[in-house]
């Protein structure tokens, strides 16, 4: 089979619910068998940190993980969750990024004091983790949903090197992404690039160029078509990568290489 030649790695997924499911070994057969390899389970919160790292423990050289407080995750218990971070960075095997993190403006409370008590958590919480990255100098995979701007401005503040920041799941216009792309930083492409709708976030795709190209699943949600509103899995990013080569106008071979080299290097994997 030719996408065998070229083994894919889906760059942010969640396997927390598979494993809980007992569904966890099924995902990484299918995966197998669809030539993706190796696949990044991200972090969200304290919930899921030991089990990422148990897991990446597990299976060396085919799951890695990363560790961070997801916006959606943040309370009151942030501040605490934070200190026990670079605990995380210190041990083997190491996260290959620190995230998800950053601001979600999309689902927020309904009342407008409480909407200013979550955004003012999520900011600092945001604030406190840029400095973390920027002290272990690691790659950040940041999460931005209505937050754009704001995300820009505070990476900005932050010194963090723009090459070692990919917005995840990336579901802006061209415009967004040139912003991105004059700092040096990279966004990675789910699903959505085969929604009909989503004209926009495949404008963005191209602009950013093959050679930047990262591609991720983010299972279990947003699968691509034809999965759209079923359970995604990392197998599916090869669904991602036919349509990101047609888009391209590239071989699926040529992109999947592009995507791959492109993520290893990032995330600093060896091959």
């Amino acid at each position: 089979v030719e996408h065998n030649l070229a083994m894919l790695i889906d760059s942010h997924c969640h396997l927390e619910k598979a494993f809980h499911k007992g569904n966890l070994n099924e995902l990484l057969e299918n995966a197998a068998e669809s030539g993706v390899s190796q696949m990044i389970t991200v972090g969200t919160s304290l919930k899921d940190w030991p089990l990422y790292h148990r897991l990446a423990r597990e299976n060396p050289g085919r799951i890695f993980w990363t560790a961070g407080i997801h916006p959606c995750a943040v309370d009151e218990t942030w501040d605490e969750q934070v200190k026990t971070l670079p605990s995380y960075f210190a041990t083997d095997p190491l996260p290959v990024a620190l995230g998800e993190i950053g601001l979600d403006y999309f689902h927020l409370p309904k009342y407008p004091d409480e909407i200013a008590e979550v955004k003012h958590q999520q900011v600092h919480a945001f604030r406190a983790q840029l400095a973390l990255a920027y002290q272990f100098d690691c790659p950040v995979v940041i999460h931005s949903r209505g937050a754009f701007a704001d995300c820009v401005r505070m990476i900005d503040e932050s010194g963090v090197a723009w090459e070692r920041v990919v917005f995840h799941c990336f579901s802006e216009g061209p415009e967004a992404m040139q912003q991105i792309l004059d700092r040096g930083g990279f966004a990675s492409f789910t699903g959505i690039i085969t929604y009909k709708s989503a004209a926009n976030v495949r404008e963005s795709m191209k602009l950013q160029g093959a050679d930047r190209l990262m591609l991720e699943t983010d299972a279990p949600y947003l699968s691509p078509e034809p999965h759209r509103g079923q359970a995604n899995e990392p197998a599916y990013v090869t669904l991602i990568a036919r349509r990101a080569a047609l888009e391209f106008g590239l071989s699926e071979q040529e992109l999947m290489n592009h995507a791959r080299r492109r993520t290893l290097s990032f995330f600093q994997i060896e091959e």
